[in-house]
C-alpha cells in the first residue's frame, strides 16, 4: 500500500502499511470521509508527520484525538489554524509557557512553528467525526501511533516525551526512560490543569535537557 507521508516516516513505518489492521483502518477512514463530516481535512491527517521528519524529532507531545468542532483540527494535537479561537486546553498550555519561560501568548494557535523545530504533535487517534469526541478510537489508529512512539524510542535517543493526563501517561510503557526524558503531569484541560499541569515547567525542563545534549532548544 502507498501512504502519502513524509519520507523519513515512510522509511520508519513502511512495514505497517502491509499489516491487516492498517488495511482495515484505511477502509474505515475512507468510508467515514465519504459519508460523514470528518476532521481534520483528509489532506492533513498526517500533517504532524509531514511537518516534523522522524530524524528531526526532539520533543513528542501526545494528545488523544483531534478537535471535533468545525475549522479546529489541523492534523497536529492541541493546534488550531490561525484565526481560530484558542480551545481551553491550548489557552492553558500558553499560560504555562508564559509562567514557565516568560514567552508572551502568541497571536496564533497554529503550532506548525513548533513542528518545524522538531516537536511531533501526535494525537493517538488521527481522525474524528464532527461533534463526536473519540468516535474513531478503537479502529486501528492507536496501533499505528503506538508503533510510532515505540519506533522513536527504539531508533533514536535524547527525545523529550510530554505525557499530559492519564491517557497519554499510559503510553509510558512504549518509551525507554534510559534513552529519553519522560515528563508527566495532569492534562491542560480546565477540568484538570489545576491538579498539576500548571507549574509542571515541562517547557523549560525540555529545553534544559535538549541543551545538555548539545541540541538547539525549542522556541516555545
Amino acid at each position: 500500500m502507498h501512504v502519502k507521508i513524509e519520507q523519513s516516516w515512510n522509511s520508519l513505518l513502511s512495514d505497517q502499511w502491509e499489516m491487516p489492521y492498517f488495511a482495515q483502518l484505511v477502509d474505515f477512514v475512507k468510508h467515514e470521509y465519504a459519508t460523514k463530516t470528518i476532521f481534520p481535512p483528509a489532506s492533513k491527517i498526517f500533517a504532524a508527520f509531514d511537518s516534523c521528519p522522524a530524524d528531526k524529532v526532539k520533543v513528542v507531545i501526545i494528545g488523544q484525538d483531534p478537535y471535533h468542532g468545525p475549522g479546529q483540527a489541523n492534523g497536529m494535537c492541541f493546534s488550531v489554524a490561525s484565526g481560530v479561537q484558542f480551545p481551553p486546553s491550548l489557552v492553558n498550555i500558553f499560560k504555562e509557557i508564559t509562567d514557565d519561560t516568560g514567552a508572551p501568548t502568541p497571536s496564533s494557535g497554529d503550532l506548525s512553528r513548533w513542528a518545524e523545530q522538531g516537536v511531533l504533535l501526535l494525537n493517538a487517534t488521527l481522525t474524528v467525526e464532527a461533534h463526536r469526541a473519540a468516535s474513531h478510537q478503537g479502529h486501528g489508529w492507536e496501533t499505528f501511533t503506538d508503533c510510532v512512539i515505540s519506533r522513536l524510542s527504539q531508533q533514536y535517543s535524547g527525545i523529550v516525551f510530554m505525557l499530559w493526563g492519564n491517557y497519554a501517561i499510559s503510553k509510558k510503557r512504549l518509551i525507554d526512560p534510559t534513552r529519553h526524558l519522560v515528563l508527566t503531569s495532569a492534562h491542560p484541560s480546565p477540568l484538570s490543569a489545576y491538579r498539576g499541569f500548571f507549574g509542571n515547567r515541562h517547557f523549560s525542563r525540555a529545553n534544559q535537557y535538549l541543551m545538555s545534549l548539545g541540541k538547539t532548544p525549542v522556541n516555545w
